[in-house]
């Protein structure tokens, strides 16, 4: 009985070792892969832009912006004079649709066939153009809070000193005492702007709403904008209208003059 006992076990046991290497002989079909899918490289980091190869690009703008960034139309911004890092940052902007507003809809069909090395390029031309300027209004208010000042003297009250009563700065802090803007965090030079254009760029500051992923810089812009009145904003657009680096210039070159 007990040899049969043992014989009965081994008997199991082979049993097993045969159910197991059959199982591992059984091929299990693997479910088909996914269709591979395909995606475009991604675009080459761009450098600092080349300013030989912007003025070649920058024939495309001419028809608008004119060929040296000074437009002869008041409703196209001067981009003479601007920061190679606010140009390449605001065509950025109008490729991605986050800058949809104003002429962005006219603006996005070029900024669309534009490479990042391409905007970088065009910033550092247009950077190294000088900007024209225009004629501040100094017609005489005739009635409300600024009676009897001209009327660019009331934005350049604000751009210089701004307003510490209503906690509004002075533009200056951040554009340049002649508004040759800030390269460093890409604000804009303001200086000889055309007035239409930058009403109506601080028009849509103070309303406040922006589709801006990253909306930092627009919320700083609002903040200013939104205690500014109709009246404000007209005077500080036409006063950075009449605002140029020149005037400056000669200022400075007068002063050894008068200390002698």
């Amino acid at each position: 009985m007990r040899h049969a006992r043992v014989l009965g076990l081994v008997g199991f046991a082979a049993l097993a070792a045969a159910a197991v290497a059959f199982a591992q002989a059984t091929v299990t079909p693997v479910p088909d892969n996914a269709p591979v899918q395909t995606a475009p490289l991604v675009e080459k980091p761009a450098t600092w832009g080349d300013v030989k190869a912007g003025a070649a690009k920058a024939g495309t703008c001419a028809a608008c912006h004119g060929l040296d960034g000074n437009p002869t139309d008041p409703q196209y911004p001067r981009l003479a004079g601007m920061p190679e890092r606010y140009i390449a940052h605001q065509i950025a902007l109008l490729k991605s649709g986050e800058r949809n507003t104003g002429m962005a809809a006219v603006m996005k069909p070029f900024a669309d066939a534009l490479t990042a090395q391409d905007a970088r390029d065009l910033g550092a031309y247009f950077a190294t153009q000088k900007a024209g300027a225009g004629v501040a209004d100094d017609t005489v208010i005739a009635s409300g809070p600024n009676k009897d000042k001209k009327f660019y003297e009331v934005g350049e009250q604000l751009f210089r000193s701004g307003d510490k009563a209503r906690g509004i700065p002075a533009c200056m802090a951040c554009h340049g005492p002649v508004g040759a803007g800030n390269p460093g965090p890409a604000y804009p030079a303001v200086a000889g702007q055309q007035a239409a254009y930058v009403q109506r760029r601080l028009e849509e500051y103070r309303a406040g709403t922006t589709t801006q992923k990253d909306a930092h810089l627009f919320k700083v812009m609002a903040t200013v904008a939104g205690k500014l009145t109709d009246e404000e904003i007209g005077s500080l657009s036409s006063y950075v209208q009449g605002l140029h680096p020149r005037a400056a210039e000669a200022m400075a070159e007068a002063a050894p003059a008068a200390a002698h």
